[in-house]
């Protein structure tokens, strides 16, 4: 809203620097990198979670904005991402933009991540690890199979990488189906960074299925009311990102 969609690394940062008073990880070494100097394109090296969650679990309002448009969720993503990740974690981020973004037109969550996925390099760990996912699952495992699938494939990687945390979002669909709850309860159990999980799955079938196909349980206990511990923005409605949603996409003449 602020520099527009084509924004830099550059104007990324600056906003960062503005609006988040801390962060973890990669997030947190980032940020330490800016105020000793470091440049915005320089900020992730060095950094030993640059291929953490992290930055896929920033991707929904690239989606959201680019609805029906992944290509352009994915680009728009990159420069978020490459401020704190690298590689992979770069990727998870364009892969989730791209899926959510796909999840306005396509015929299922699961689809939608299926065409999230062609918005990555194929030369990638991650595409490879989807391509894996995507044949491996099926609709009548649960989710301890494929927990032990997941285990299986990525033996000691860490519980918040964005590898194998993005194949749980795969798995959870095919199990789910069309049934939001079903989904997240799979992805929920499943582990890993299971929060994340269910809040970058929640926004597929969201975008896909629309809140008339969702359970009520599931939104009505929030009030229309989001807290943040981003300075200015501590307390934000739902109907106000919404307009704010619109709001760039006329700005920015985005169909």
């Amino acid at each position: 809203n602020k520099f527009g969609v084509n924004y830099s690394i550059e104007d990324n940062a600056s906003l960062w620097m503005e609006l988040i008073p801390y962060a973890c990880t990669a997030e947190d070494r980032a940020m330490q990198a800016l105020k000793e100097g470091a440049k915005a394109t320089k900020a992730a090296e060095d950094n030993p979670f640059i291929e953490w969650i992290g930055a896929a679990i920033r991707a929904d309002a690239f989606g959201y904005v680019f609805a029906g448009n992944p290509l352009e969720a994915a680009k728009a993503a990159y420069a978020d991402a490459y401020l704190t990740h690298r590689r992979n974690g770069i990727y998870g981020e364009m892969f989730l933009a791209a899926s959510i973004a796909a999840a306005f037109g396509t015929d299922s969550p699961l689809e939608a991540l299926r065409a999230g996925a062609e918005f990555i390099p194929e030369t990638s760990r991650l595409y490879k690890d989807l391509m894996w996912a995507f044949k491996t699952t099926s609709p009548d495992m649960d989710f301890r199979t494929a927990r032990k699938l997941i285990d299986d494939r990525f033996p000691g990687m860490d519980g918040v990488h964005t590898n194998n945390n993005m194949c749980a979002l795969v798995f959870a669909a095919s199990i789910g189906g069309k049934d939001f709850t079903k989904a997240i309860g799979t992805v929920v159990s499943m582990g890993l960074d299971n929060d994340c999980n269910g809040a970058s799955l929640g926004s597929i079938y969201g975008a896909n299925l629309g809140i008339e196909a969702i359970d009520p349980k599931w939104h009505e206990c929030f009030g229309n009311n989001i807290h943040t511990y981003l300075r200015g923005y501590e307390n934000v409605t739902f109907d106000q990102l919404e307009i704010l949603v619109h709001s760039i996409r006329e700005k920015n003449n985005i169909k």
